[in-house]
């Protein structure tokens, strides 16, 4: 157990790596300032990779030899697509499909 005099300077030495961390690239990349190339490419491309990691890390466990053969999360999937698709709102997608993905495994595939 830790006193809290510790604990008050581990939560301060990490509100400060935070903060530093946070305010970093408007120091690096100031508003007159031209970004170089590789920086507005990594903009565009790594937030469409960081959602295929997340998608391949959602399904990677998934068993589609027994009960209820990956159902759940095939359904929820198709959900937040087509409630993409539709609304074009990424909170309302995700927010859903979590739910609809809830409510298959705790009272419908049982």
């Amino acid at each position: 157990m830790i006193d809290v005099g510790h604990s008050l300077i581990l939560v301060g030495v990490m509100a400060v790596v935070i903060a530093f961390l946070r305010f970093s690239p408007f120091l690096a990349f100031p508003e007159g300032r031209k970004r170089p190339k590789v920086i507005t490419y990594l903009g565009s491309v790594l937030p469409y990779a960081v959602i295929g990691m997340l998608v391949v890390y959602c399904f990677k466990n998934v068993s589609v030899l027994k009960y209820p053969w990956g159902l759940p999360e095939l359904i929820a999937a198709l959900w937040v697509l087509g409630m993409h698709v539709w609304r074009r709102n990424t909170l309302i997608s995700v927010f859903s499909g979590v739910a609809l993905y809830m409510v298959l495994v705790q009272l419908v595939f049982v």
